[in-house]
Parts: C-alpha cells; structure tokens; sequence
C-alpha cells in the first residue's frame, strides 16, 4: 500500500502560484494540525503542521510529491446581520469572542441561535444565508485561537 502525500507547509493566500487541486472545507475543518482530507477530485493526503492552525480560502498546501492543494471556504449556515448601528452590534459579536466576518455594510457570522436572541433584541436585522465564511483573524492578527470558554457554547 502506497503511503498518502503529506503536508507540512502552508503557502498564504497571494503568495503561491501555478496549478493547485482543490479541498473545500468549511470554517471548522480549516482549523486543524494533523488531519487526513480528501480534495475535490478525490485525492487522499495527510496535514502534518506543527501547530494546529487555521488555514484561510487561497492559501495552498504543498504536499511532498509537488502537489499543490489550494483551501477553499466551504458555503455553511451563516447569519447575515445588518442595522442601524453596525459597530455597536460589531461590538457585541466581538465582546462573546464569536467569529465574523466584517463587510462595510453587514457583518456575518456562524449561524448561532444564542448570538442571533441576543443581536435581535439590539435591533438587528439577521438573514439566513448559506455562503463560505472567512471571518476575520483574531487578536494581533494571530488567527483564531483555541476558545476560552466563558459559559457558551463556541463554535471553534
């Protein structure tokens, strides 16, 4: 039995050029440090990283015979949310440590029955989409990180 490629460095987004298969996956599957996938097109290969780290929609794994694998975000359950006072209710995302995803005029995030009671009594408007979801990196610019629970339920 022939042993499965193996990936151990990351390529960031805009960095990384020339032919690349594709694995799609969704925003908790991007979040990973040793992992078997499977591409689009069906290859099996092994993520070997040494940290667990969230992989962004562009970048590219190179496996160890060449291949390049280009991430893609995944469409998932997300929450459109729009209002009146967008920043505030930015703020009230951010302050429950839930990810988002920041666009000039709606923020979206994970589709969270909790987080969506608590911005519809701030006066959001929420929409149900399906749509890939690349929130924004976490503090410092760092990525996401592993959650310290402050009695909710995170989606990590």
């Amino acid at each position: 039995m022939t042993a499965l490629p193996i990936a151990q460095t990351i390529l960031p987004a805009g960095h990384w050029s020339g032919q690349a298969r594709a694995c799609t996956l969704d925003y908790a599957a991007r979040f990973l440090r040793r992992k078997k996938l499977t591409t689009d097109d069906g290859q099996e290969f092994v993520v070997d990283l040494e940290h667990t780290t969230s992989l962004n929609h562009g970048d590219a794994l190179a496996l160890n015979d060449g291949t390049l694998i280009e991430i893609r975000a995944a469409s998932e359950a997300v929450l459109k949310v729009t209002g009146a006072s967008l920043a505030q209710l930015a703020w009230h995302i951010g302050n429950r440590h839930t990810p988002c995803q920041i666009a000039t005029d709606h923020v979206l995030i994970q589709d969270d029955p909790v987080i969506a009671h608590m911005l519809d009594h701030l006066g959001a408007k929420i929409e149900k989409l399906d749509a890939p979801f690349t929130p924004e990196g976490g503090a410092y610019g760092f990525g996401r990180t592993h959650s310290h629970d402050h009695g909710h339920t995170h989606h990590v």
